[in-house]
């Protein structure tokens, strides 16, 4: 998968350090990944959300932190839409983000 970008997982990354190594271990998980449907980010992710039109949330650091992302699958392409805490993830509309 084509990660775009890869920015604000560093930049989050570096004012939240306790997140910083549970998001590197995503950013090389999901690059190495080859997710065509939905279904295959919940074979790898059981506990991420799987919203409609390509987005999925998951959840970071047990749940302390959330990163929303829409998937292009038949690209293979991952756009990150946000990434913050669960109390902030509250605050948005993941669907629209």
């Amino acid at each position: 998968m084509r990660i775009i970008s890869k920015r604000p997982l560093v930049e989050y990354g570096a004012s939240v350090p306790a997140a910083k190594s549970e998001l590197d271990a995503w950013h090389a998980e999901a690059k190495a990944a080859d997710w065509a449907t939905p279904t295959d980010v919940k074979e790898k992710y059981g506990n991420a959300s799987i919203l409609k039109d390509g987005r999925v949330v998951f959840n970071i650091c047990g749940n302390k932190h959330r990163l929303v992302v829409w998937i292009n699958y038949e690209f293979r392409i991952i756009y990150i839409r946000f990434l913050g805490t669960h109390a902030r993830y509250d605050q948005i509309d993941a669907q629209t983000i």
